[in-house]
């Protein structure tokens, strides 16, 4: 039996867990974003605490990765990588599209549209079959009246809170679907396990946050 750390602060919620292979021991979320580095630490030591696990017996730490928020990616993988360090053990990163498509597996719907918000009217999406294979790849796209001609002929499942963009010709289009449930730490721990037992570790001296796009900001007058 293996334990794992989850660690997910990509966007507005933030989660860490503990896990025994694929199932899950301890978790907490943090729904403030601003607070996800604040959270981490604490949080990590109270789920360990709950799960009577040392930070010793810990095998890998697995961490979503983006895209999402620039400060959340950044505080994520720093936490994740700096025990990883600490422990000699591997570092699992995950897509944060792939993450939201994960409770969707064999979905009655032809496509799965994950959608993070990314200012003004631009999202970071992808589309997957219900097989979750990827059919389009990761990309920043601003959404329009003109955005996702194929549910023309195609229903599409939209998930993530990037969907709340799209404007009422697709959202009220009747090939949209829109799930009341979304991803969630218990995902993560079974996208971690596969890729744990499949050895599929990241590098874990040059790994950096996915952002999909470069930081911008504005400068100070």
């Amino acid at each position: 039996m293996n334990h794992l750390l989850h660690i997910n602060t990509a966007l507005d919620h933030a989660y860490v867990a503990v896990s025994k292979d694929d199932t899950l021991l301890a978790s907490r979320e943090n729904g403030v974003q601003k607070e996800h580095g604040s959270f981490l630490q604490p949080a990590i030591k109270s789920i360990l605490q709950e799960a009577n696990v040392a930070m010793r017996e810990i095998e890998a730490v697995s961490v979503v990765n983006g895209p999402g928020s620039y400060t959340g990616l950044r505080v994520g993988l720093a936490a994740a990588k700096g025990i990883c360090f600490a422990l000699d053990k591997p570092l699992i990163c995950l897509s944060t599209l792939d993450w939201l498509a994960q409770p969707f597996n064999s979905y009655m719907t032809n496509i799965i549209c994950p959608m993070i918000d990314a200012r003004r009217m631009e999202v970071f999406t992808a589309m997957y079959e219900p097989s979750l294979k990827l059919l389009i790849p990761p990309q920043a796209l601003v959404i329009d009246e003109t955005s996702f001609p194929e549910l023309e002929a195609k229903k599409i499942l939209f998930t993530g809170n990037g969907r709340n963009k799209l404007p009422q010709r697709i959202s009220e289009h009747p090939n949209s679907i829109y799930p009341t449930n979304s991803a969630g730490i218990s995902d993560q721990v079974d996208m971690a396990y596969l890729l744990y037992a499949g050895k599929k570790f990241s590098n874990l001296a040059y790994t950096e946050p996915f952002y999909l796009k470069s930081f911008y900001t504005t400068a100070k007058k």
